[in-house]
């Protein structure tokens, strides 16, 4: 802030240049300093206001370049979301995060802050007739906590029960009661989209979790993707989808009454998830990276 350079700075502590650049390092990776770039003149600052405009959200427009990989591309986005995500969430919060590829990739950045009687829950169960799901859930949700000091409550049902009666039933009960309370008065609700679309598989797609009756159960239904396995179509309407009745994930009303929803895209390939998602009104946070920026805004 001084404008001092490293060598400089180096002379004033009494240790090497090479120990100043190692301590800014340790400084971003910590969120002591924040690294931030406001150009009038760059292409994502267009993109932001012009979808703005349209969705009336607010968008975080990613640049990648348009040759990156689609697995290159969740990368560079996560990052841009771990670094920030400190901006929506504090103390005395509850933050709701959807497991999966996306949210996998952003719980390896996180930049740590500290907060106190915070909350992160989980939005949804992770188990299938492979596996409880549970060390999977737990490793991406336990990321969060320790970088926020925040307390953890796993949802410890499948993704999808065999019957919507199963469903019901538990839903009565009081340990399950307490977690679908907390979910609705969540402070902010964080998840990707679900595509069978997309060149990095969303996890419940590629994980096990569907047969192919089930498959042909979405596609009857025209559905386009999900959000913490709630399947939609391209109008973002949920009703008459059979899935959904035996899924785990929160109902829309739940998510919409949230104040932040923060939602993470990355590759054209979800384009018709995103679609869906905003015609539903589950955004009020867009994390995307520019090219599907631009094709979003070239669809309008």
């Amino acid at each position: 802030m001084q404008d001092l350079t490293m060598d400089a700075i180096a002379h004033e502590l009494h240790t090497s240049r090479s120990s100043v650049s190692r301590l800014l390092s340790h400084a971003r990776a910590t969120g002591l300093v924040d690294i931030q770039i406001r150009s009038p003149l760059d292409a994502p600052s267009r993109l932001e206001l012009l979808i703005q405009e349209r969705f009336n959200i607010t968008a975080h427009v990613v640049p990648v370049p348009d040759h990156a990989t689609d697995v290159d591309r969740l990368e560079r986005v996560a990052l841009s979301v771990a670094r920030i995500l400190g901006q929506f969430f504090d103390s005395n919060m509850v933050m709701g995060i959807a497991w999966g590829s996306t949210m996998n990739a952003i719980s390896r950045h996180v930049t740590p802050k500290q907060t106190h009687n915070s909350q992160i829950i989980q939005l949804n169960g992770a188990g299938n007739h492979r596996t409880t799901g549970l060390s999977y859930a737990s490793e991406i949700l336990g990321r969060f906590g320790y970088a926020f000091g925040a307390h953890v409550h796993q949802f410890p049902v499948p993704a999808f029960f065999d019957s919507p009666a199963t469903k019901q039933a538990l839903w009565r009960e009081r340990s399950v009661l307490r977690l679908l309370e907390m979910q609705a008065r969540m402070d902010v609700a964080l998840f990707g989209l679900g595509s069978p679309f997309s060149e990095v598989p969303s996890h419940v797609y590629a994980g096990g979790y569907l047969e192919e009756g089930d498959y042909a159960s979405l596609s009857r239904a025209s559905v386009v993707g999900d959000v913490a396995t709630v399947f939609y179509r391209a109008d973002g309407s949920t009703d008459g989808i059979l899935l959904n009745a035996r899924g785990t994930g929160p109902g829309f009303e739940v998510l919409r009454q949230t104040p932040r929803r923060l939602c993470v895209v990355s590759g054209q390939a979800k384009l018709p998830s995103l679609r869906g998602a905003l015609k539903a009104e589950l955004i009020t946070d867009l994390f995307v990276d520019e090219s599907t920026a631009r094709a979003l805004v070239a669809s309008i």
